[in-house]
């Protein structure tokens, strides 16, 4: 197994950010009942000063009725060389009208599947960080990242 290289601990929060940006498309873990449910999903927002994730969601979808009974919730970033970043949080429906219009209008896929921000079917998430932990391919020791990073 190959030895990780050493990293410097005021290199995490960048570390994480460029496995952020690279791993387009994260797991997010929720949970039904007693079952754990893993799903791809596409992030319309990231903030990198916070590591708040911003995802849409339409109401008929399990994770809606998942995440109402159980908030809690956990983003898993996979990087092509395998670096990984964990984003344990809460997430909660946006209730802020200027922000839900500013990802509306920044993100051309949900104008053209829901016609209008208004659409009942969108649900917005902000899932706001917990835990963040950056992980190097074969390193298999977590590095916390401190929220505010």
């Amino acid at each position: 197994m190959p030895k990780p290289v050493p990293i410097d601990p005021s290199q995490l929060p960048e570390l994480a950010r460029s496995v952020i940006r690279s791993a387009k498309f994260p797991q997010l873990a929720t949970i039904d009942g007693d079952q754990p449910r893993l799903r791809p999903v596409s992030p319309v927002r990231v903030d990198e000063d916070t590591f708040t994730i911003y995802l849409a969601n339409l109401r008929r979808y399990h994770k809606t009725s998942e995440i109402a009974a159980n908030p809690h919730v956990e983003l898993c970033y996979l990087d092509d060389s395998h670096d990984q970043v964990r984003i344990s949080g809460t997430a909660e429906i946006l209730d802020d009208a200027i922000l839900k219009q500013e990802i509306w209008d920044t993100n051309p896929l949900l104008k053209q599947y829901l016609g209008t921000v208004d659409n009942p079917e969108l649900i917005l998430y902000r899932i706001t960080p917990k835990r963040i932990r950056f992980m190097r391919e074969w390193a298999l020791d977590y590095y916390e990242i401190p929220l505010s990073s």
